[in-house]
């Protein structure tokens, strides 16, 4: 059985190899050149199945060792997959069998705009689905976290447990806001890579990025204010809303593009908004990612309209084929109407709660405030990450787990075209880890949150990313756990409810 573990990728693609090798005649591999035998033994991997979406290719001088062949050769064959849309090339990875899109898959239809803004409700079955991030019984598809086999946990243990031996008074002071230098550092120098060019007296450290949000809304925003938000939402977002008496203005997006530009210009005109806040890379749920021209031409609207923008960049990280879009904040070099949030909680240790704001024009409110909410953040944890973040791991790390989660996203997508009903639509994110998925009219989400919770599974209903009673046949699923016998069951448990 294929893992998703791209760790297990040699010894597949020796078994894979051998078993295709010793399966042709001789003489069929002596007609023609030798790369197109090799090209063609690939390609029947991939066709089959043995080879699926995301799983590295040996490195070409390898592959040529083990063949008995030249450097050229492997290119050759190399080449003529990547010519046919078999495979594909990531700069400092090596070669990856590409994502092809399966002809029965359709992508979730976007939502209708709203002409109007909205309180929010947040349903409390958010409740639930944190309540079983604790409970390693449950099947946590609702749950946006990747599984701990993935993440360099152990590494990092052992960075804290060093510290804690050289600095032993580590714990004895508060590092309080703006918080521990050596890690501000750290986060502008990955940022100047992005494109945003930053001072570490720029950046203030927060508890995870759920804080950092907080502190930007509370920071921008008053009681009645209307804030802009992508339509679905991650609900940490409509949270803020509702807990600081704001209203909500839903703009559509498309599953594949992202936040429409277009119809929050239209919204304009009707009333005025004090804030957008957005996931341009990688949205949740939808994964989605918006193109560069239309980040810029979101940047000089806002600008002009003195709107502020909250950009929640926490998956930017994770785009399967290695690329950074620039986030918003690069195209607003010299202003500062653009709030930036980070964290490494879907990348790295969401236990060790290490985020951070840049807070633009706003920073000094912004720390001020982070002094009388939590006044400082764990030192320990914010050195551990700081070290790991300079040694180099963290892109070594990053290149491994975009490798499986794309494997496993692709594989949950194609168990359930082939398990749900009719009807079913599902996202193909570039990037992160979670679906959305459009169900047939008739699903109640919230109706269906409560079976597969009585059955041991948890999804995320579609209602909870909204501000008003939409997506009402819509679930969000994580595909963040390797897949399994488990992870097959429990989305055929899924299927069979929903039919």
């Amino acid at each position: 059985m294929h893992r998703a573990d791209p760790t297990s990728t040699d010894v597949l693609y020796r078994s894979v190899l051998q078993d295709l090798y010793w399966s042709i005649p001789p003489t069929v591999a002596m007609e023609g050149f030798l790369y197109e035998s090799l090209a063609t033994e690939l390609g029947q991997a991939i066709d089959r199945g043995s080879l699926r979406a995301g799983d590295r290719l040996p490195s070409v001088r390898r592959l040529a060792e083990e063949r008995s062949c030249s450097v050229s050769t492997v290119l050759e064959a190399y080449l003529r997959l990547e010519n046919a849309g078999m495979i594909e090339v990531r700069p400092k990875s090596g070669h990856f069998v590409r994502r092809r899109a399966l002809d029965s898959v359709v992508e979730p239809r976007a939502a209708r705009a709203c002409s109007r803004p909205s309180k929010v409700t947040v349903n409390d079955a958010y409740t639930e689905i944190l309540a079983a991030m604790r409970d390693p019984e449950l099947v946590p598809f609702g749950c946006a976290t990747v599984d701990p086999s993935y993440l360099p946990i152990q590494q990092l243990n052992r960075i804290v447990t060093q510290v804690t031996r050289e600095m032993t008074t580590v714990g004895a002071r508060y590092e309080a806001a703006p918080g521990l230098l050596t890690l501000r550092r750290q986060i502008a120098r990955r940022l100047v890579e992005t494109g945003i060019a930053l001072a570490e007296d720029e950046l203030c450290t927060t508890i995870g990025a759920t804080e950092a949000l907080s502190l930007s809304f509370r920071a921008i925003t008053r009681p009645g204010d209307v804030v802009a938000v992508e339509s679905p939402s991650y609900f940490g977002i409509l949270q803020n809303i509702q807990s600081l008496g704001l209203r909500a203005l839903e703009i559509p997006a498309h599953p594949r593009h992202g936040f429409d530009v277009d119809a929050f210009e239209e919204a304009l005109r009707g009333q005025p908004v004090r804030a957008v806040a957005l996931a341009p890379t990688i949205s949740n749920p939808l994964g989605s990612v918006m193109p560069d021209d239309q980040r810029e031409r979101l940047v000089k609207l806002c600008k002009r309209a003195d709107i502020a923008i909250i950009e929640d960049d926490v998956y930017g990280e994770l785009m399967f084929d290695g690329s950074r879009p620039r986030p918003l904040r690069a195209f607003a070099p010299d202003d500062s109407h653009v709030i930036h949030v980070g964290s490494v909680s879907k990348t790295l240790a969401p236990g060790y709660r290490v985020g951070w704001v840049a807070g633009g024009r706003w920073h000094d409110q912004i720390v001020r405030m982070k002094y009388g909410q939590s006044l400082a953040c764990p030192a320990l944890l914010g050195m551990a990450v700081a070290e790991f973040l300079a040694s180099g791991g963290y892109d070594r790390h990053l290149r491994r787990l975009r490798a499986a989660l794309e494997t496993n996203v692709e594989r949950y997508r194609e168990a359930i075209m082939a398990e749900f009903p009719e009807g079913t639509r599902v996202s193909a994110p570039r990037g992160g880890f979670v679906l959305w998925v459009e169900l047939p009219a008739h699903v109640d989400a919230l109706a269906l949150h409560q079976q597969t919770l009585r059955r041991g599974i948890v999804i995320a209903p579609g209602p909870l990313f909204s501000a008003r009673p939409r997506f009402h046949n819509f679930v969000r699923i994580s595909a963040g756990t390797p897949w399994s016998e488990r992870i097959e069951t429990g989305l055929r448990t899924v299927a069979k409810l929903v039919r």
